[in-house]
């Protein structure tokens, strides 16, 4: 998980130095046939052949977002994932310190999956900002995968980045972004889990991550 993470990083960065050196093409004189793309973050390909380790977070995350014009594009956007230990420990605080040394993992898993829109505005060539809001269920469960219970939490997210078009028609795209993360309804919290969730924040800062699309 560690070496997944800063590969992630690692990638953000120069795909953004890369490209920025190589496509100078503006994404607002793309091709306007193109009014449909979907994308998914490839953090998600390390999930690939994980199977039931303790800390694959079994993320699925897939959005289908249409333009409007050459500034605003909606979408909606569905995601689930397993988390082993609480969201709010931030960098600084020794996220991936307490990975490694297990000190923070809930006695279980915790289970989102939610259905939410997206709303992306083209700020300045290929530069954008976004928000997404994900309703999300929640289910907790032990570590022998039964359920424990359900409950609801409200995840919105707020993204800066970069749009990349390439190929022949521009059809492709990555697009490299840092976002952070805020959850300000989390209802119906075990005991057990909440204790570890109330000393970290209801929010994360700055997460890279880099999506992989398709315009059609």
């Amino acid at each position: 998980m560690k070496k997944l993470v800063s590969i992630t990083i690692l990638f953000a960065l120069l795909a953004t130095n890369g490209f920025a050196q190589s496509i100078k093409e503006d994404v607002t004189k793309d091709n306007k046939d193109y009014k449909y793309r979907v994308s998914f973050p490839a953090i998600i390909l390390g999930n690939i052949g994980k199977g039931g380790e303790r800390i694959n977070t079994q993320h699925i995350e897939f959005h289908v977002k249409r333009q409007l014009d050459s500034k605003n594009i909606v979408g909606v956007k569905f995601a689930t994932w397993r988390l082993f230990q609480p969201m709010g420990i931030q960098w600084w605080d020794g996220l991936l310190d307490k990975i490694d040394s297990e000190t923070e993992f809930y006695p279980g898993y915790l289970r989102e999956t939610g259905l939410g829109v997206t709303y992306q505005r083209m700020l300045w060539k290929g530069l954008f900002a976004s928000v997404e809001v994900l309703p999300q269920y929640k289910t907790y469960l032990d570590l022998d995968n039964k359920k424990i219970a359900n409950g609801f939490k409200l995840y919105t997210s707020y993204h800066i980045g970069y749009h990349f078009a390439f190929g022949k028609k521009k059809q492709f795209f990555i697009e490299p972004q840092f976002h952070c993360n805020n959850w300000i309804i989390d209802t119906n919290t075990p005991e057990d889990f909440k204790q570890l969730d109330n000393r970290w924040k209801s929010y994360f800062l700055f997460e890279p991550n880099l999506y992989i699309g398709i315009r059609f």
